[in-house]
């Protein structure tokens, strides 16, 4: 039996709380403009955890043993909103510029690692994947490891289905869509079994050294649009627990309204193309 609850009204001490405990869960910090959204989104997870207000679900949600709900509540409060080849011009510089010189300091037959974080719904994973296996000639002299990770359990769920709206397909080629989806109903497409098998989906969150532990000797890392949700210390953190996931001469692609300059002086800026992205030093800084 479910609770009628409506969206608690927070006073700002509610507030506060909430948006430092969730910061310190998650790096995601919630400004004060940011109050009704996060009202709206507690009231839904009030209902269904069956707690009367936001005083006892909190009370709850601190001292949960499992995380289940701690979980539910992540996976409602963050925003996943993204499409195929989106910022193509990352992946034309990935293809011209980074996959060459990458393989420059490789033998044939070795892995060439690269990791969606966070990947959302999958559209970046697998834009990764067509667009490797479309326009990089040397696709099949390596073996191609996409990981794609991301905080919220339920869209990973998605990701992996791999089934997507006509409006996150819009920017991909028509020769491409008919090549690697079939239409699974009036509106949307499901992407081909063979490339669903390509991608390694799991669950991480970037500031949790004990989780990003297990991600090392990547080579390239997609991280777009993560930043801009995360205050100088958290991005300060994220930024160093990529820089350990990389392997030396690794890169970091950001959003294009992000700028690891003004974050952190670990990585040396790369141009290629239209792109800038972002690499460790092959040799260790002195």
């Amino acid at each position: 039996m479910s609770i009628d609850v409506v969206a608690p009204e927070l006073s700002e001490e509610e507030f506060t709380k909430f948006c430092e405990f969730f910061y310190r869960k998650t790096g995601i910090l919630f400004e004060s403009k940011k109050k009704y959204f996060v009202e709206r989104r507690l009231s839904e997870r009030i209902v269904k955890s069956n707690n009367k207000d936001f005083r006892e679900y909190f009370l709850a949600l601190r001292f949960e043993p499992g995380g289940e709900e701690m979980q539910s509540l992540v996976n409602a409060m963050t925003v996943n909103e993204t499409y195929f080849f989106r910022e193509d011009y990352q992946l034309k510089a990935l293809i011209d510029g980074i996959m060459p010189e990458i393989t420059g300091r490789k033998r044939r037959g070795e892995s060439v690692r690269v990791w969606s974080m966070p990947c959302s719904s999958g559209e970046e994973p697998y834009s990764l994947a067509i667009a490797m296996l479309e326009f990089w000639s040397d696709v099949d002299h390596y073996e191609v490891e996409i990981l794609a990770s991301d905080i919220d359990s339920s869209i990973l769920t998605d990701a992996r289905a791999g089934i997507f709206s006509e409006r996150s397909l819009q920017r991909l080629p028509s020769h491409l869509l008919s090549k690697y989806f079939t239409r699974f109903s009036a509106d949307k497409y499901k992407i081909s079994d063979d490339l669903r098998g390509s991608i390694s989906f799991s669950k991480a969150n970037i500031i949790d050294p004990m989780q990003m532990a297990h991600y090392r000797g990547l080579d390239v890392i997609f991280c777009r649009n993560l930043l801009i949700y995360f205050d100088d210390v958290s991005r300060r953190e994220a930024v160093e627990a990529l820089y350990d996931c990389l392997a030396p001469g690794g890169y970091v692609c950001l959003g294009h309204s992000e700028s690891m300059s003004r974050i952190s002086p670990l990585f040396q800026p790369r141009k290629f193309g239209e792109a800038i992205v972002y690499q460790k030093p092959i040799e260790p800084r002195r």
